[in-house]
Parts: C-alpha cells; structure tokens; sequence
C-alpha cells in the first residue's frame, strides 16, 4: 500500500500504509497510530501557576490559578520540532487521557476507495 497521510488535528496525521501518527509541521514519526500519540511525545508536568498568573498584584491572598494540589496541567510537544501538539488539565495521579481513537481500517477503505476513483478518473 502507497504512503498517504491523512490529517487529523492541526499537529497530527496519520500515515495509513504504516499506521503511524507523525507531527504535521515537521513530519517526525511520533508512535503507532492504534495506540495514545502521546506516548511517542515529550511531556512537560507543568504547575498551574506558572500558567494562570495572578490577576490582581501579587500581595493580593487570592489568585485565579488552580492550586496544584488538585490540578496539573500537562504539555504534549513533538520531540523534533518542538511544537505543541495537546494540553490538558488533570488532577495528580490522573493517567494521561487517551482522547483519539480511530478505526484505521475504515479510514484506509475510505482513503482507498477515494484514491481508486480518482485515478480512475483521471
């Protein structure tokens, strides 16, 4: 079967030939696309409060950030070229969401039926 890609969010494509998950901006192989794409990126565990900094000065009690005891947010980034490819927020202890999941069989028959007619169309 010939290499198509096939995107799926602005950073991630699929290879169907392969099977792969690859970054988008600079093609990097990240992991095999039947498993969690995250497992083939570097995670930073970031604290809250380096995101959300305070509204009000910093002699004010009360900030807006989540307070890391409850809440951490990681960072998913490609470790060619460094983009970030997903964020989310999780309480500690929390494993890693595994938030796409996709029928590669029923995208490489409906990949493969659009390429077959196309060329033989054209």
């Amino acid at each position: 079967m010939s290499t198509q890609r096939v995107a799926i969010t602005e950073y991630l494509e699929i290879d169907l030939g392969q099977e792969r998950w690859h970054c988008r901006r600079c093609g990097h192989d990240i992991a095999p696309a039947r498993s969690n794409y995250k497992e083939g990126l570097l995670v930073y565990n970031r604290d809250p409060r380096e995101i959300h900094r305070p509204i009000l000065d910093d002699s004010y009690p009360f900030t807006y950030a989540p307070d890391p005891k409850w809440c951490r947010i990681i960072e998913f980034y490609c470790p060619s070229c460094g983009t970030m490819i997903e964020n989310e927020y999780l309480p500690p202890g929390h494993p890693l969401t595994h938030d796409i999941e996709l029928d590669i069989d029923s995208l490489k028959e409906r990949h493969g039926s659009a390429e077959g007619k196309a060329n033989a169309a054209g």
